[in-house]
């Protein structure tokens, strides 16, 4: 009963072949390309194993690269299926005003860190701070309540709108600092301290809402430009929406 999660973002397509359908599956096999190259996926990446039996993934780039993807899809017969925020799903509760309209990156990440936040000898609080393109830092009370969250723009998009908006700032990348002495340390360590000072701001409401400190956790390609300056004791998760979408698809099978 293999099990194909998918997830694409805004710039990359991750995907990961786990044996079965069921949190803490084996995972057999797993990649990521960027969006520009997905039309090769069935002749490439996909062609060398078995079908999957079945699969869900989740979208944010727009109805357009899902299609492309389902198109790579019909190299096996199974039936492309997408997650859809909704106000309830997998123990997970969405207070967004207009559920369907939160990132469903987003939602199966919250059940993801639902699922983690179980783990120990009681329910705990979560924060999941996801960090691409943008950055979201979402809470989750002890109560399996999405209580809300932040989009930020991530560190690329807070160089390129300095650089558009004021002159002589197209320099090189640079590092993380306490101190900069140059402007690209000084664009990065700006962004870097911005995010950080934003997701340590909404642990410590998250606290004080829930009387506990909540369990942290992070994922996304840019997070190692963050996790060293924050002062959070945090877990790095990189598979943290493969494992809702994991936690998703058992659900949906027990239904």
């Amino acid at each position: 009963m293999t099990f194909m999660a998918i997830d694409i973002g805004n710039t990359r397509l991750k995907w990961a072949l786990y044996a079965s359908p069921h949190p803490g599956a084996k995972l057999l096999r797993q990649g990521a390309v960027f969006l520009e190259t997905i039309d090769s996926l069935a002749d490439t990446e996909w062609a060398s194993f078995e079908p999957p039996h079945s699969m869900l993934g989740c979208v944010v780039a727009g109805d357009a690269v899902r299609r492309r993807i389902e198109e790579q899809l019909e190299l096996w017969d199974i039936e492309p299926h997408w997650v859809v925020p909704s106000r309830h799903e997998a123990g997970v509760t969405n207070l967004y005003d207009y559920p369907n309209r939160l990132g469903a990156d987003r939602w199966v990440a919250l059940v993801g860190a639902r699922a983690r936040a179980l783990a120990g000898a009681a329910p705990r609080p979560a924060m999941v701070v996801m960090v691409g393109t943008a950055v979201t830092v979402d809470a989750l009370d002890t109560e399996g309540r999405f209580l809300g969250g932040l989009i930020l723009p991530g560190f690329g998009l807070m160089q390129a709108a300095l650089e558009m908006g004021t002159a002589g700032l197209k320099v090189p990348t640079g590092e993380v600092v306490d101190f900069p002495t140059n402007t690209s340390d000084a664009l990065m360590s700006g962004g870097a301290n911005a995010i950080a000072g934003a997701l340590e701001r909404q642990a410590r409401k998250l606290q004080a809402r829930t009387g506990q400190a909540p369990l942290m956790l992070i994922g996304g390609g840019a997070a190692p430009k963050l996790v060293p300056i924050t002062d959070l004791p945090f877990e790095t998760v990189d598979s943290l929406i493969f494992e809702g979408l994991l936690v998703m698809q058992s659900h949906r099978l027990a239904l």
